[in-house]
């Protein structure tokens, strides 16, 4: 007897999906790290559950490749609500998800009853240091330096329910960040370690970005990373409230209600391939 599975992306950051709700996951962190090696597993970003919740619609589980937990995704979350309305879990088109970083609200656009678009409430950007966490003396991290293989950069540190330190370069092309990835991620100064944003400024409502994901590496997007990219342009005066944030596996939107505090993430969901997994393969 098999694990049904879904692989679904969002601008290329792919996820394994499986529905909790009816399948029974016996370590989930291990599964991930089996499931997640793009050589002798599926491929992907990280597994997400999708479960039952008693404060929300449904709660969402991720766990990075290497078994970590992740406490919240922009593309995942996305994803999550294609799956429940296209599979008939839901005809509700607002739709709250239970994340580690607090419940989520989504707003699916269909078209012809498929999923085209899902935005995200993405909640306020938190910016005190020990709550990112990021090691500093001062009230808020901007454009500070920070030392990496002997070379400085300037950061600026925004959580969006994760850690994530933003730098902006002049160009995102030539950025050799297989190298200096993991020594930003681990850097001492990040207590949970941390995703890293490089970002290109093209206009005041356009950015390029690649991102470092804690526990994955060099991804396709990031949700919550062009939340906190978008972010620290803001606090920089760089960028406007309403940004295009072009990736590598594609476009995402995010704006900013500086009434309320709050950021919202819109992009694509799109399903890979549903596949029946044998449970003697985890052995």
């Amino acid at each position: 007897m098999g694990m049904k599975f879904t692989k679904m992306h969002g601008c290329g950051n792919d996820y394994i999906f499986i529905n909790s709700l009816k399948e029974e996951v016996p370590s989930p962190a291990y599964l991930a790290k089996k499931i997640s090696d793009r050589h002798f597993g599926v491929g992907a970003d990280g597994l997400v559950l999708i479960g039952s919740s008693q404060t929300a619609d449904y709660s969402m589980k991720m766990f990075n490749p290497d078994g970590s937990i992740g406490e919240m995704c922009g593309n995942a979350i996305r994803c999550i609500g294609k799956y429940v309305y296209e599979n008939h879990l839901t005809n509700k088109t607002t739709i709250t998800v239970e994340t580690l970083a607090g419940i989520k609200t989504l707003f699916l656009t269909i078209r012809n009853n498929e999923v085209i678009e899902v935005m995200v409430d993405m909640g306020k950007p938190i910016v005190e240091p020990c709550a990112i966490p990021v090691m500093s003396e001062k009230n808020i991290v901007i454009d500070e330096p920070i030392s990496i293989m002997g070379v400085e950069y300037r950061m600026t540190c925004v959580s969006m329910g994760n850690p994530h330190a933003v730098v902006f370069v002049d160009s995102v092309g030539g950025l050799k960040i297989d190298q200096i990835g993991i020594p930003f991620e681990y850097n001492l100064r990040f207590p949970n370690r941390t995703n890293v944003e490089f970002v290109q400024i093209v206009d005041r409502n356009n950015i390029k970005m690649r991102v470092w994901e804690r526990g994955t590496g060099e991804t396709l997007a990031c949700g919550t990373g062009a939340c906190a990219a978008v972010m620290a342009g803001i606090y920089n005066n760089l960028l406007e409230e309403r940004v295009v944030v072009k990736l590598k596996g594609g476009i995402l939107k995010v704006e900013y209600d500086s009434k309320d505090n709050i950021v919202y993430l819109s992009g694509p969901a799109k399903m890979v391939f549903e596949g029946d997994m044998m449970l003697t393969w985890l052995v």
